[in-house]
């Protein structure tokens, strides 16, 4: 059998597609894996690395830019509309070279986690007569999903199916497909993380992530709180994924504070592989709303503080959902930009072992280890209606 898995353009789209990738291997070591993804992605290396994926491709893709916290005035911005135009014809070339790439390949089913290139990538499955699976983590669908859901085979959903615009007898709640890397916590891995890492068992450790592209907002906002953190906190260690873009300007952001020798208490890193071990290490995780990435933090059971994107309504929704029923906390970035609140929120949770350990429980009943086993057999089978449709 031969299968497709496309998306990208983030970490929270790559990571959940490898994680399938690594399942249908394992339910059928004979299968072949194609990975297609969106030209000049700059997270290509991690499905060109990883050895569940046996050939890599790229096709043209392009965004349709919305800025929810803009309104209507992001329609006069002229650049903007520019840079969409543009995209839309990236997206006509990019359905051009899909058709004929999928026609060469002739794969048995798609599984596309959603991202820019799964438009092109999908809709030339569809013209090749080539069934496709979508897949949303968030509780909001993706734009991409939403363009290519009438065609699709079926909806794979993390969330009840009655929170998607999708019929019901085409969804499947499966949840958020994650890495085995990720396994709930208990004392014993958490120090073999923080041996791993070198952060002292008595160390108090807050871990910060905006995603694979990092997110500038987070990182300005923790930056302009460590000052008050490291003084607060003596014995505290931060370690700061700013994003491959990010990371040169957030050393010089913090070189600038002058923090003496407290500076070696802060860890800024572009992007890591092996995240757990920091997730599981820390105390506080300072993090996006993004839905794979609380996922994962679900699964280890941490106590985590929620910034999401303003612009990014999926992001704020997710941070609602989870707040609402005490599985986290969240601060919007207005709230960020305030003088050390941001700083304050953090050092609560640090001095407060009864809240953290609360959160951490509220979170991990959330969790969906098996997520990614059960949508890879989705994918199985629907490859396998494929191959019996083909032959008749």
């Amino acid at each position: 059998m031969k299968i497709v898995v496309t998306g990208g353009g983030s970490g929270g789209h790559i990571t959940p597609i490898l994680a399938v990738a690594h399942e249908l291997k394992r339910l059928n070591p004979k299968v072949e894996i194609i990975y297609i993804g969106q030209k000049d992605d700059h997270l290509s290396d991690l499905p060109e690395q990883d050895s569940a994926i046996d050939s890599v491709y790229s096709v043209s893709a392009g965004k349709l830019r919305r800025y929810a916290d803009e309104g209507w005035k992001q329609w006069l911005n002229l650049r903007v509309q520019a840079l969409n135009v543009r995209d839309v014809c990236r997206v006509i070339a990019g359905l051009w070279q899909s058709f004929w790439l999928l026609h060469r390949l002739k794969p048995d089913v798609i599984f596309t986690r959603g991202g820019f290139v799964s438009v092109p990538v999908a809709l030339g499955g569809k013209l090749n007569g080539i069934p496709y699976l979508t897949h949303d983590s968030d509780s909001v669908p993706s734009l991409a999903n939403r363009l290519i859901a009438r065609w699709a085979h079926s909806h794979a959903v993390s969330l009840p199916a009655e929170l998607y615009p999708y019929p019901i007898a085409k969804t499947v709640v499966v949840g958020v497909p994650v890495s085995d890397q990720y396994q709930t916590l208990t004392p014993v891995l958490r120090a073999r993380y923080r041996k791993e890492l070198h952060v002292p068992t008595d160390a108090q450790l807050v871990f910060a992530t905006g995603g694979g592209n990092g997110a500038r907002a987070l990182n300005d906002a923790l930056v302009a709180n460590a000052r008050y953190l490291l003084a607060t906190f003596p014995n505290l260690v931060i370690i700061h994924i700013a994003g491959r873009a990010l990371e040169a300007e957030t050393n010089r952001a913090y070189d600038a504070l002058d923090l003496g020798k407290a500076r070696a208490r802060v860890r800024v890193h572009g992007f890591v592989t092996g995240l757990a071990a920091y997730s599981g290490a820390a105390d506080v995780v300072l993090t996006r709303g993004g839905a794979t990435t609380l996922a994962e933090f679900a699964i280890q059971g941490v106590a985590c503080i929620i910034v999401p994107s303003k612009q990014l309504g999926w992001n704020v929704k997710n941070a609602q959902i989870l707040t609402e029923q005490g599985a986290a906390l969240t601060l919007n970035e207005d709230q960020v930009e305030q003088p050390e609140r941001l700083g304050r929120k953090i050092g609560e949770l640090l001095d407060d072992d009864v809240q953290r350990k609360q959160l951490a429980r509220n979170l991990a009943s959330y969790a969906h280890p098996h997520a990614a086993a059960e949508l890879a057999k989705v994918v199985l089978n629907i490859g396998g209606e494929g191959r019996v449709q083909a032959k008749k």
